[in-house]
């Protein structure tokens, strides 16, 4: 489980596939501190294993096929900056939101206006994710925990949301050099996830009670 507060922008020192697996190299000495072996490390948004420590400021995580396919990590090369974020402790405090490092679908940075004291970026939106994105409500885009200031109308053929970033989130995370038509990791609110699945189901009819 984690917060959606990024407490270091990593590195991809090398990627290697074999097969349906593939291995990747990343370099966060800060969010490893205390780390040990089969810790989970949410990577721009996406939770992975911690498999080997190197002892070097590193670790190497062990990646599905499937991840790759349904996330944004498909798209990473050797180079690339990735949001990192230990898992949360229970006596923690919750600074962003319940994040859980399981993606939920991707989107792309559509457009990005620069304010006075803030930047408000658009992302485009997978339209089954749509009915789980609320204005003021809360999402995790590429694990980073925002709050979304605006959405399309459910009638639009192309659904998009927005949200603001302050400076000190442009310049912790990833989000700060996105280009336009750059993939992202999103992950909706695990509440609305969970209504959204209850709401499909007709409702049960009370238990009835039998005499002992």
């Amino acid at each position: 489980m984690f917060t959606g507060i990024i407490r270091e922008i990593g590195v991809i020192e090398s990627i290697d596939r074999d097969a349906d697996i593939v291995r990747m190299r990343i370099r966060g000495p800060e969010v490893l501190s205390g780390a040990w072996l089969g810790d989970s490390i949410a990577t721009s948004g996406v939770c992975l294993t911690v498999t080997e420590l190197p002892g070097d400021g590193s670790f190497v995580t062990e990646i599905m096929g499937e991840t790759m396919h349904r996330t944004a990590m498909g798209h990473v090369e050797v180079g690339a900056a990735v949001n990192l974020e230990a898992a949360a402790r229970l006596d923690s405090r919750l600074d962003g939101h319940i994040v859980q490092g399981h993606v939920d679908g991707t989107g792309t940075l559509l457009s990005r206006t620069a304010g006075e004291k803030w930047d408000v970026l658009r992302f485009s939106l997978p339209d089954a994710l749509a009915p789980l994105v609320a204005e003021k409500g809360s999402i995790a885009v590429s694990g980073v925990s925002l709050t979304v200031s605006g959405v399309s109308a459910a009638g639009q053929p192309e659904q998009w949301f927005e949200v603001s970033l302050i400076p000190a989130t442009l310049a912790d995370t990833t989000l700060g050099a996105l280009e336009i038509g750059a993939a992202v990791n999103l992950e909706t609110d695990v509440v609305a996830k969970h209504i959204a699945r209850l709401a499909g189901f007709p409702a049960a009819a009370a238990p009835t009670e039998t005499e002992s």
